[in-house]
Parts: structure tokens; sequence; C-alpha cells
């Protein structure tokens, strides 16, 4: 389904394997600005069984996303931090463009208990619910995926948008 122009950018993520090996995540996309949709390209198998490696998903830009949805966020660099501004709302292809993306599913939201059996990066935080504007975002493939587990909470100003359907 096209809706209006669509402009083509490249969108970059990564993946680290749990022994510490390195597993590229690229995520490629086409973002049609008149609607705030992004066709990503999954790259990786962090979200193998439910995505795998060359699927390409149909992500809406928007809503805040719900426990058990798949979204796209912004990778951190080093130590859980981000060296740019959040992507605006409104931002087009050139601000989505150059940024290192990561497709993930929701874990809990501001206000939920923190499921520390699953995101040992949080077993010594002090808070036993998600704290406001953050998120836990975790990949279905444990072994390969970096996510909450080693970052600890992700921004939701740092969420791109969620996945919508296989396209």
């Amino acid at each position: 389904m096209r809706a209006g122009p669509v402009l083509s950018g490249r969108l970059r993520g990564a993946a680290a394997v749990a022994a510490g090996a390195a597993l590229g995540a690229a995520l490629g996309a086409a973002v049609c600005l008149t609607r705030g949709l992004v066709v990503v390209t999954v790259r990786g198998t962090s979200m193998a069984p439910a995505f795998r490696d060359g699927d390409r998903v149909l992500v809406r830009r928007g809503p805040r996303p719900a426990v058990g949805r798949v979204v796209v966020a912004e990778r951190p660099a080093g130590g859980g931090t981000w060296p740019r501004p959040p992507v605006g709302a409104g931002a087009g292809a050139a601000g989505v463009h150059g940024r290192d993306w990561l497709i993930k599913r929701v874990a809990a939201l501001p206000g939920d208990l923190v499921p520390l059996d699953c995101v040992p990066a949080l077993a010594t935080a002090p808070e036993q619910r998600v704290p406001p504007g953050k998120v836990i975002l975790l990949g279905d493939n444990g072994r390969v995926s970096f996510d909450s587990r080693e970052v600890g909470y992700f921004p939701l100003e740092r969420v791109l948008g969620t996945v919508l359907r296989r396209r």
C-alpha cells in the first residue's frame, strides 16, 4: 500500500550477540512522509522467529506503543547514551537518515513493574516500576539481541514507531 511520494533512505542498526560477538542488524527504509509511515527491512536475527533477516515491515510513527508490540528504536552509543537529540515527530527523511535503528518488542511501559527476571541490567535499579518517559525493549531472540538486557531503559522519545505489519 503506497500513498503519496516515497523518499528513499537507509536506516542502520546493530545487534550484539550475548556472547559478545557483533551481529549487524541494518535496517533499510523508505519514508512515506504524508502518512508518517516507514517501510523497514529487518537485518539480523534479534527478532527471530517473529521477524527474520530480510523481512520488510510497515512502521507507523506516532502514538505511544503498547506492551507486546514491535517497535523501531534508535540504538544507543556506548554507555547507553545518545550523541544526538531525538528524531522529532515531524522529521522527514533527512532527520531519520543516518541514525542507527533497532527493531524490538516492548516489554514494559512507564508505570509497569520492571521485569527483573529478564532484564539483568536493571537488577540494581532503585525503581520497582518503569520510570516516566522510559520503556523496556527486548528482542525475541535473546541470545543475539542488543536490548534492555544490556542497556536498561530506552527513552520513549527514541522510539521511531510501531510495526503495523509485514509487507
